[in-house]
């Protein structure tokens, strides 16, 4: 075995080529973008023709992954977790129809909120779907763990969820590396995967049927352990938190790791039945917390981030995990002093900029107006020097938002949306808004690529126009503009114009990200000099 220095993400990149993956299909989302990355750029993914271009959504991905499981390949779906709620119809029923080739779900999570709207925990939605997690302590685990994913998807005929948290995805470590196996023949699954309700049920009981195979795989897991000391509390430590468990505790603590699920029961019943009391530490939401105080009683004296132990909301560090286990309150490290604060903002020349230039200006002509953002680097036009949105929920809602403000009378109801949000989950709202002939108007700024997440393609590129119009957009009322300053006044202007019209106009202001404009500039130096 060799070593490399990769980041969380890039481990798993790397373990799924290896454990002869044919296909990845995602969304850029952070903390998952990395994954998908990293395969496109590997040498070996090349060669091997991996399938890994960028997807629309988290649905299609997870739609198309399933088509290459039935074909008898091995599929990578990667997203962050909100990315979750978008395939939540094709990932619940996923389990149902079952798979062919290995099928893994990658859920990037992100406790703190460091680039998300919420803290959700995509081990909820494993459970609810009744298939197994896998959730890595270290990037060793990250890589080692997809070959073992694969294998107990292919075997159990069942997707398999990955979780992992941002602490995990960017951060770096050496991980032996070992062979890369054989892709997988194509082989067409012979059973009927048409959910109709009768055949449905059938495979909704060979799912609850696999449960108990399902739960002694995470009984005897290589990545399930147990240290054991003596008497006193046990610390149940799931996925990354062992790291921090550790850290404080170092070989003096009973510490039951659990990284693979269904939680192993009989395993915690060993270990509580040798301690006085249970800490659970998990980053996230408190899922095993509750399930381990349903499985030991209301007696059994069980602690977490449930009954204040650990902090309720955000991410969990070396400092609030040592207090937590200490019985001394712990100093936490000094934060950094004298450092002025650093808010996101657009980067300078951004045509988002000039985008938000002429709304203010609206907005100071118009007192009742509101703009509804929507998800990207635009978002930040919520902040100073702006401050122009009044609401941003949801990939894709800034639309539909629009048209139901409208309805109940707000006018003027302004969407601000990106070119990439707009195919993830924009057409379907303005689709809507045409039909209803709703009084909106909806902004599309086209910076020509999925900026916020580093630069990826976008789905719709050069072909904005033309949905506007198939989804029955007034071309007289479909405008292309060119976000510059010098152009700010004439852009106001014609949004006003807009405005009076009573019906849904679509502007499309359209320059490149200047990140990516510099990239592609440097690209041509390099190949003139070649």
């Amino acid at each position: 075995m060799n070593k490399k220095l990769l980041l969380g993400d890039e481990a798993i990149a790397l373990g799924a080529i290896n454990a002869g993956l044919s296909g990845v299909y995602a969304y850029p989302g952070t903390p998952s973008t990395e994954i998908t990355e990293f395969i496109q750029h590997n040498p070996l993914a090349r060669q091997r023709d991996i399938k890994s271009q960028w997807c629309t959504n988290e649905k299609t991905a997870m739609e198309a992954a399933l088509g290459m499981s039935y074909a008898g390949r091995r599929a990578l779906v990667c997203m962050k977790h909100v990315g979750m709620n978008v395939c939540a119809d094709a990932f619940v029923n996923s389990a149902i129809t079952g798979v062919n080739g290995g099928l893994v779900v990658v859920a990037a999570d992100d406790p703190s909120m460091h680039s998300s709207q919420n803290e959700q925990d995509s081990r909820f939605y494993a459970k609810f779907a009744l298939v197994p997690t896998f959730e890595p302590s270290n990037q060793q685990e990250a890589y080692d763990m997809m070959s073992v994913a694969f294998d107990l998807s292919e075997k159990m005929k069942v997707p398999v969820v990955m979780r992992i948290v941002t602490r995990l995805a960017h951060s770096r470590a050496a991980v032996a590396i070992g062979e890369a196996i054989e892709q997988n023949e194509f082989n067409a699954s012979n059973d009927r995967w048409v959910l109709l309700p009768a055949i449905a049920r059938q495979k909704y009981v060979s799912l609850i049927e696999k449960q108990p195979q399902l739960e002694e795989a995470a009984e005897t897991s290589q990545f399930n352990t147990m240290e054991k000391v003596g008497g006193g509390k046990g610390i149940v430590a799931c996925g990354i938190a062992y790291n921090y468990v550790k850290e404080a505790m170092g070989n003096s603590a009973n510490i039951l790791k659990i990284s693979q699920y269904p939680l192993p029961q009989k395993a915690i019943k060993q270990f509580a039945a040798d301690c006085a009391e249970i800490i659970v530490v998990e980053d996230g939401q408190p899922v095993v917390e509750e399930d381990i105080k349903k499985l030991l009683g209301a007696d059994y004296p069980v602690r977490g981030r449930l009954t204040g132990l650990l902090p309720r909301t955000g991410e969990l560090t070396p400092d609030n995990v040592a207090a937590a286990l200490s019985a001394e309150t712990t100093t936490p490290r000094d934060p950094a002093k004298n450092l002025a604060p650093r808010p996101p903002q657009l980067c300078k020349g951004c045509g988002h900029r000039d985008v938000y230039g002429a709304l203010v200006k609206i907005i100071e002509d118009y007192p009742d107006a509101r703009v509804f953002g929507d998800i990207g680097c635009y978002t930040l036009g919520a902040l100073p020097p702006f401050r122009a949105l009044a609401s941003c929920v949801d990939m894709g809602a800034s639309i539909t938002m629009a048209k139901g403000a409208a309805d109940a009378g707000l006018h003027p109801a302004i969407a601000v949306i990106g070119d990439s949000t707009f195919t993830h989950s924009g057409m379907t709202g303005l689709l809507d808004a045409v039909n209803a002939n709703a009084d909106i108007t909806v902004i599309i700024s086209d910076n020509l690529t999925t900026g916020m997440t580093g630069g990826q393609d976008s789905a719709g590129l050069n072909k904005y126009e033309a949905i506007c119009r198939g989804l029955g957009v007034d071309p007289a009322h479909l405008h292309v503009v060119t976000p510059l300053p010098k152009n700010i006044d004439a852009i106001a202007q014609l949004i006003r114009d807009e405005i009076d019209y009573k019906g849904v106009s679509v502007i499309i202001p359209r320059r490149e990200c200047i990140q990516t404009a510099a990239r592609h500039a440097r690209e041509a130096a390099r190949k003139k000099q070649a």
